[in-house]
């Protein structure tokens, strides 16, 4: 049934121009937004919660947008099973890529922190041909086998390496190539006892370490991504130096400096973020909770 899915359908919308896939994503919007409805009470709380100063009219217009963004990424999701170098590397550009230069030159890898903000996935995609450094991506493998299999493809078609999340420690104990690791750093944590607590967009909220840790392990620089959406099916990334001697930061500062810098771009334009993730599920443990989580 999944390979009928898409070989059937999802590969033949794949050869549409982008414009017409946006076109799509006008109707698809309304009817997840009026008739369907979806998530509309997960989206609706998050965004209230993050936004308490804002009124119901302008809470409700974020609402809007994020529903026309989510399925604009569900179409050019499609895009990118048939999409061309030449398409991609027009529509997701790396502003400033001679960043990592001196790194590369050295032979020094690097981590770019970034969250599930514009198109992630395209950018991501793209950039990779556009540095010098090995491109790895960490991902979380999909429940079906198939489709997991097409989408690591489309992901890899232009230079990048895809990695499961549960090889993180044996890729980063064995690969000794000059590497610039993606880190999506705004997942909820599967064990709020041993993540690290903040508060984001005015909630406390529990981030994966995993970021800052290797950083401190393997003496990592690290770089946030900042992505902009600049046209509907145009992204450009732009990378800044949080710190190249991650070891000699306090304990969560740079956790804490990855996190500020993503919720910074998700307030100038926050219909951008994936608001349908029930991202606050899980509540700040005590103190004692997390202490004896870490022993």
């Amino acid at each position: 049934m999944e390979a009928v899915l898409y070989y059937l359908i999802i590969k033949p919308l794949s050869w549409l121009p982008l414009p017409w896939l946006h076109q799509l994503s006008n109707i698809l919007s309304w009817v997840l937004y009026r008739p369907v409805k979806f998530r509309s009470k997960v989206i609706r709380d998050n965004i209230s919660r993050s936004f308490p100063e804002k009124s119901a009219a302008e809470q409700e217009k974020i609402v809007r947008g994020y529903y026309l963004h989510l399925t604009d990424l569900v179409v050019e999701a499609i895009k990118s099973f048939s999409i061309s170098r030449a398409e991609i590397m027009g529509r997701c550009r790396a502003i400033n890529p001679e960043i990592f230069a001196p790194y590369y030159k050295k032979g020094q890898s690097v981590i770019v922190a970034a969250g599930h903000y514009n198109n992630w996935e395209m950018v991501a995609t793209a950039f990779a041909a556009q540095i010098e450094h090995n491109c790895i991506g960490l991902y979380k493998p999909l429940k079906s086998a198939f489709f997991n299999q097409k989408i690591t493809a489309s992901r890899s078609q232009f230079g990048m390496r895809m990695v499961s999340i549960r090889d993180t420690r044996e890729y980063f104990s064995t690969d000794k190539g000059t590497n610039l690791t993606l880190f999506a750093t705004d997942q909820s944590p599967s064990n709020p006892k041993r993540a690290h607590w903040v508060k984001f967009l005015n909630q406390d909220t529990g981030v994966l370490f995993g970021t800052e840790a290797y950083a401190r392990k393997y003496q990592l620089p690290v770089f946030y991504g900042h992505i902009e959406k600049v046209g509907r099916g145009r992204y450009e990334i732009s990378f800044e130096l949080i710190t190249d001697a991650p070891q000699d930061m306090p304990q969560g500062a740079l956790t804490e400096a990855h996190t500020k810098l993503l919720e910074n771009d998700i307030r100038r334009a926050p219909e951008y973020w994936l608001w349908s993730h029930r991202r606050w599920k899980h509540k700040r443990p005590s103190q004692e909770e997390m202490a004896a989580a870490k022993d």
